[in-house]
This record gives C-alpha cells, structure tokens and sequence, in this order.
C-alpha cells in the first residue's frame, strides 16, 4: 500500500501543468536528439542541463524534463537505424540488423511502429519493475563484485557468434579488435599512456560514439558511392502506411521478454542499454530457434532489441535512484546533475526526496504514453524520409554526423577520425567481418578491464577468484555453453533439416 501511496503522490507531481508540459518538450526533443545519428541519450541530456539551470526550473521538473529527454533518445535511435542503417546511438546498432532489411523490403512503416510499440512495452515493463522490485534488484546488483562482473562481460562477449555473422573466427577477430581499441589512452592503474604514438588526442582513449558514427555513416555513404557509381541500385520502395494488428500481437511476447531482460541488463551497473539490447536479440533467438529470419528482416528482430534497450534505460534508474550508482552513461549525467542540485541519490532519497523520486517514475509512465502517441502518427513522416532521392539524403545525414560530432568536441582531430573509422568500416563490410562486435568490444572493454584488475588486485593476483562464487560458475558455465553449443549442435540441426522425411 506503500508503494501505490508513494506512486499516486508522485502523479500529482508528474500531472502538474508545468511538469506535463516538460515531459512533452522533453520526450519530442529526446525523440529529435536520438534520430540524429551521432549524439544519442548521454549527449542530448548534457546539452540540456544548462537550459534546465537557465530556466530555473525547480529539481523534480528538471529531472522530469530530462528523463523524458533520455526515454524520447532511446525511441528515437531506432528511425536512422530503420531508414538509413545508421544507429542514432550505440542500444540502436541490433535494430540495424533486421529493421534495414524490413525498410529495404517496403516494410519501412511497419518496423518503425512495431519498433515504437515493442520500445513503449519494454520501457512500462522495466518502469513497473522499477516500481516494485527496486530494492531487491538493488540487493541483487551488490551481490555482483568484480569477478561477477568480469564473467557477466565475458558471457556478452561468448554469445555474439550466433548473432553477427556465419564465420565465428572473423566475429571473434572482430570483437577483439574492438577490445584492443579500448585500451588506448591513459592506463588508469599506472598513468602510464597506452597505445597513443604521442598524440594528446589520444590520452583519452577512443570516443565510442566516433566510432559509432565513422564505423556504420561514413562508411555506409562509401558504399553508396560505389552502388551509384553507375546505374546503382533503384530506391528503397515503400509501401503505403498500414498498422497491422496481427503483426503487432505477434511480437507482443517477444516485447515482453525483451523488456524483462533489458530491464534486468540495465539494474546492473556498467552493463546499460547496449548490453540489454544485445541480450534481448540473443535471448529471442536463442527461444525461437528455428523458427525465425534474424538478420533477414524478421519483425520480431526489431522488437526484441527495441523493448530491451528501452527496457534497459529504465532499469538503469534503479542502481542510480536507490544505490548513488550510475547504471549507464546517461544516467551518470543525470547523477551528476542531482549532486549539483546539492540531492544526493542514494536509500535515503526515497525519504528525504520522496517527491522527486515517485514523481520521475510517474513520470515515466506518462512519458511513454506520449512517446507512442506521438511515435505512431509520425511513422508517415519518418517513412517520407526515405522518399528524399539517396543522393541528397546521404549527404545530408553526414553532414549531420559530421556536425554533431564537431558540436560535441569542437576538435577536427576527431573528424579525421571520425573518416578513418569509415575507412576501415568500408574495408572490414567488404571482407565481411561485422562491425557490431568492434563497438561493442570498445564499448565494454574498458569496465571488462577494469573489474578484470580490481578482482586480481583483492586476491594478490590469483586467477581462480575469477570462479571462486556460485554466481560467477554459473555465468562461466552459461558463457561457455553459450560459445560452444551453436557450433556443436549447429551441423547436427543442419543434418535434420536436410534430412528426408
């Protein structure tokens, strides 16, 4: 009864005219925000908070508005995924793998609203998660220590052969190029720098989000240069915007299984939306088995990863709201933004700022309701996207990239990378080795690194504290099962389909 009190008392916040308004500011620009490829929820919230400062807007509206900002960012990724293959941040590179193919097949209307209906069950189910299992998931992530961790990275890592390609030897080349990438820049056990050739740019290590950009918008308009060279390929062509009920029921299980395992990816922290998409993609195929087109343009492969990283961004509060501990990226801005607000997150803020607490998970709720009324009737809009002749379309999107990455650093040492990770995207697309597994090794890395360090670090350097808890064995057992079984089971499942009946 609590809790119900606590969450009706947030709704009187949320409802108020001011804090309604905010939310649907925040939820169009966060939508806005996540659709240009390059800036993505963490950037979008940070470009923000001095416009909630100037406005002078009370803690519980600024952080309304800015949530709302970081659901409309997770919506948002999905449409440049959809329409352009370009991931408008890193939850939204699975969505690439079967939503581009849906677009190329005329489907472009209806995985961008199977995308906004999976994102609005995963993000409820993770808020309704957050309302009422927050303390014990709470408990739950302080079980993980660094072992716990390094093993849950490994697992990420163990299971991404049967997601991004045939050949399992170029997606572990992949992944580790990925993971080498993110160990240049400043060792930050020893000071000593790694891996810069002397370049001060460098010091920092790798900005994930050029990467992002360089890897799938440049090369990606490399590629359309060498399509058009001469007669090209004809236009996407798109059919005639329709809902189809059935379609959407079909994938409501798997939005909810995505949401559920999002949700749990995004309460452990460090593991965030990228993690939580990844999963979802993985679980769904993994259930269905055979029974799905993952990689073809299988709808129930645009759900999954959507309802996940959704799933995920809400999950994510829970560490932040209850433990002081950022559970992604965005939410570290938004911690960063309470300190400065002189609230210090934690279990006390349940007491002491019972008001900003339940009214940002009221407003949660009422947040996702105005993203998908505000998602489903603009699909006719981001579909007509594609219906901009590609020679103009393409340049445009880089220009927008290239832009918003200048925006974010103001330094042209990163444009030039930004093109040098296009280069190499365009090379490693032509001998297919997949991209998914570079970023999300850069991505990962460095807290892989990290937990991996401090684990050896409490035992005076001993390797079996890597297995030494009944929690890490079983994360190892499943990484291991998940790494060999496909290829163990996959000649025989191979053999009793081609077997005459």
């Amino acid at each position: 009864m609590d809790t119900i009190n606590y969450l009706l008392q947030g709704f009187e916040v949320a409802l108020t005219p001011q804090n309604l308004l905010l939310a649907l500011i925040g939820s169009f620009l966060g939508t806005l925000i996540g659709a240009l490829p390059g800036l993505g929820p963490a950037n979008g919230v940070a470009i923000l908070i001095p416009l909630a400062f100037t406005l002078g807007l009370p803690p519980e509206s600024a952080l309304i508005m800015l949530t709302a900002v970081y659901a409309g960012a997770m919506y948002g990724g999905r449409i440049s995924s959809i329409l352009l293959n370009i991931p408008g941040d890193e939850p939204a590179m699975m969505t690439c793998l079967d939503g581009y193919p849906m677009a190329k097949q005329g489907k472009a209307a209806e995985a961008l609203t199977i995308s906004a209906v999976a994102s609005f069950i995963g993000s409820i189910v993770a808020t309704i998660g957050l309302i009422l299992l927050a303390p014990l998931l709470a408990n739950f992530a302080l079980s993980f220590g660094s072992a716990e961790y390094f093993a849950l990275f490994v697992l990420a890592f163990a299971t991404l052969g049967g997601i991004t390609g045939k050949n399992p030897v170029k997606t572990l080349v992949a992944a580790a190029i990925g993971l080498m990438m993110s160990t240049i820049g400043i060792d930050i056990s020893t000071g000593q720098p790694r891996y810069t050739f002397g370049m001060l740019e460098l010091f920092e290590g790798i900005d994930f989000i050029i990467a992002i950009v360089g890897l799938f918008a440049i090369s990606e308009l490399m590629f359309f240069i060498e399509r058009h060279m001469g007669d090209g390929d004809s236009m996407v062509k798109m059919n005639k915007l329709k809902i189809n009920v059935k379609e959407l029921i079909a994938v409501l299980p798997t939005s909810l299984r995505g949401g559920v395992v999002g949700f749990i990816s995004g309460v452990l922290p460090g593991a965030g939306a990228s993690l939580g998409s990844f999963l979802s993609y993985t679980v769904e195929k993994r259930i269905l088995g055979r029974k799905n087109d993952f990689g073809n343009g299988d709808p129930r492969g645009v759900a999954a990863p959507e309802a996940g990283n959704n799933g995920a961004a809400s999950g994510a509060l829970v560490p932040m709201l209850t433990l002081g501990i950022p559970g992604s990226g965005t939410t570290a801005v938004l911690l960063a933004m309470l300190v400065s607000l002189n609230i210090t997150p934690g279990p006390m803020m349940f007491q002491q700022h019972a008001d900003i607490v339940w009214g940002v998970i009221a407003a949660l709720l009422l947040g996702n309701v105005l993203l998908l009324l505000l998602n489903i009737p603009m699909v006719g809009i981001f579909v007509k996207l594609l219906s901009v002749p590609p020679k103009y379309l393409m340049p445009i999107v880089t220009l927008v990239a290239i832009v918003g990455i200048y925006s974010i650093s103001h330094s042209a040492f990163d444009l030039y990378f930004m093109v040098a990770f296009g280069v190499l995207g365009y090379v490693f697309r032509k001998i297919d080795i997949p991209l998914v597994p570079i970023i999300l090794g850069l991505l990962l890395g460095p807290e892989m690194e990290k937990n991996l360090r401090h684990a050896m670090m409490l035992s005076d350097g001993d390797w079996t504290v890597l297995w030494s808890s009944g929690l890490s064995i079983g994360i190892w057992a499943i990484a291991i099962a998940g790494l060999v079984l496909p290829y163990l089971l996959g000649p025989l499942l191979r053999r009793k389909m081609h077997k005459p009946s």
